[in-house]
């Protein structure tokens, strides 16, 4: 394998610890102060990663080895002072180079190696939510939820990995059985499937999340296959049934009796590069629990329609790397009432797992018509609700975050007043 020096740049610029302030001299004759690597070639050269050529000259369009790449990775595993996300790409590096290393004198155990191959993600969280809905019964409702998951993926080739999810989880306010199979505790295989890369073409099998407006309209898995090809420019094919009466928030849903699966089809355009991103969606869905909904939301005026229809769009901007503004939007066409949802939402900053006192704000404002945003993501609103939600997480020790969220607004099918209050405490590991 062989790349030019400016391609290894990005990766050096993370293992070189590169992230703080530039203001070394560059020894470097052929690198300018105006070229756009200036200062990275410089406080790399400062930090001992790249020496450069007896010449005084970076070359920086000339093909390195593997055995050159090596030498700025021994280089950066000598270094102390990195954050946690440099070191786990600095350990990723070394499993990648390790002959190389070995050769070099630095060693990388065969156990190391081997370990790269199947990785163990997951996480253990505590979750306190306590619900307002003020229709006719005024309900309030309160919930402790335990949650452990265990998210493995296993490496089959240089293309192809297999990933799972693994939830058990246990509602602490109905403590009062030790059933597996119940409503108050429960362990169920969430997702598993085969996952290929093939340039800049990616393609999932099996039970997977859902890669289109997964956070909008469908916090969800499907049983089928998608495909995502481009670079800046991804197209998304996706296609499978999903369960719309499985952990679905949209109560109209939940009371539906019907076979409640439903045959899926979807594509997506999505465009990201620099501080822009922007795209949109169709879904086309089809379930007996679709034309159910009339007898709940008024889902065709009494005209039953077992299909939906729905368009989404979406656009974000990051003015720097603390700030983005980003919205949503989507309307099923099918549908005659609370068939629009949206959202518009304000991040500044974002707690990092691996970075011990990161933290993050965000506001938003969201409308989630039922008929629509059939499974929303937020942990604020709901399907079914319009209003504000705001929301701070903090990291309060390595890979332990905490998160706090509040959403006050109203039902749309009532007006009446309706509010959530949301706290959790993750362990990552």
């Amino acid at each position: 394998m062989k790349k030019t020096i400016v391609s290894a740049l990005t990766t050096a610029l993370v293992v070189g610890a590169a992230s703080t302030t530039f203001a070394a001299t560059n020894p470097f004759s052929d690198v300018p102060s105006d070229h756009w690597a200036y200062d990275a070639v410089s406080q790399l050269a400062a930090d001992g990663v790249i020496d450069g050529y007896g010449d005084s000259t970076f070359k920086g369009d000339k093909n390195i080895t593997r055995y050159e790449m090596a030498q700025m990775v021994a280089k950066a595993m000598a270094k102390t002072n990195v954050s946690g996300t440099d070191k786990a790409l600095i350990d990723k590096l070394s499993a990648e180079f390790a002959d190389e290393l070995n050769t070099l004198g630095v060693r990388v155990s065969n156990l190391e190696r081997n370990a790269d191959q199947v990785k163990w993600n997951g996480e253990a969280r505590y979750t306190y939510t306590s619900k307002r809905d003020e229709s006719a019964t005024k309900e309030k409702k309160n919930d402790d939820e335990l949650l452990f998951r265990l998210e493995p993926s296993a490496e089959v080739n240089n293309n192809w990995h297999v990933n799972a999810r693994l939830d058990a989880s246990t509602n602490m306010s109905k403590d009062g059985t030790d059933s597996t199979t119940s409503e108050d505790s429960n362990v169920s295989l969430k997702r598993i499937w085969a996952d290929g890369q093939y340039g800049n073409t990616n393609i999932k099998l099996g039970k997977l999340p859902m890669q289109i407006d997964s956070d909008l309209l469908f916090d969800d898995e499907i049983s089928g296959a998608s495909i995502t090809t481009g670079k800046d420019l991804k197209l998304t094919l996706q296609a499978g049934r999903w369960d719309m009466n499985g952990d679905t928030n949209n109560e109209s849903i939940n009371k539906t009796t019907a076979d409640d699966a439903a045959n899926m089809q979807s594509v997506g355009l999505q465009y990201g590069k620099n501080k822009l991103s922007v795209g949109a969606a169709y879904h086309h869905l089809n379930s007996d629990a679709i034309g159910n909904l009339q007898t709940i939301s008024n889902y065709r005026n009494g005209n039953a329609s077992d299909d939906a229809d729905i368009w989404s769009a979406n656009l974000g901007y990051s003015f720097d790397n603390n700030v983005t503004l980003k919205g949503k939007y989507a309307e099923n066409a099918k549908a005659d009432n609370y068939k629009k949802a949206g959202t518009v939402e304000l991040d500044y900053k974002g707690a990092q797992a691996a970075n011990r006192g990161s933290w993050g704000v965000y506001t938003a404002y969201r409308h989630l018509g039922q008929n629509v945003a059939f499974d929303p993501s937020y942990d604020g609103a709901w399907a079914g609700t319009k209003g504000w939600e705001i929301g701070t997480n903090y990291t309060v020790a390595k890979n332990t975050i905490a998160s706090l969220k509040y959403f006050n607004g109203e039902k749309l099918d009532n007006g009446k007043d309706a509010s959530k209050l949301f706290g959790r405490v993750e362990f990552q590991f």
